[in-house]
């Protein structure tokens, strides 16, 4: 019987899925219409910053990268929770509503 190797993940394979998951945010950003869709491809793409952040302090053996993870984590969950009650309390007044109509919260 023969042992199967399998390939061990290196950071550059994190560094790879971190562009793609980015690349796929981004898209969603600027194809959508629908605000709680931008909100999600946003958050994409921050989780895909923090994966670059923690690949590069396992390939640098510096803790760093790991603790601009915790802000970075600290702020989208503070955008969440703001975000996504102004977003909310606009799609139950307007169930048609899209990105192009929060611009109506100028004051």
């Amino acid at each position: 019987m023969t042992a199967v190797s399998l390939a061990v993940p290196t950071s550059t394979y994190y560094l790879v899925l971190a562009a793609v998951l980015f690349g796929i945010g981004a898209v969603g950003v600027l194809v959508r219409r629908n605000p709680l869709v931008l909100f999600m491809c946003v958050e994409l793409m921050l989780n895909a910053v923090n994966l670059t952040f923690v690949a590069f302090a396992d390939r640098l053996g510096d803790i760093n990268g790991q603790t601009a993870v915790f802000f970075v984590l600290v702020v989208a969950a503070a955008e969440v929770v703001v975000g996504l009650g102004i977003v909310v309390s606009i799609i139950r007044r307007r169930p048609g509503a899209t990105a192009d109509d929060l611009n109506e919260l100028k004051g």
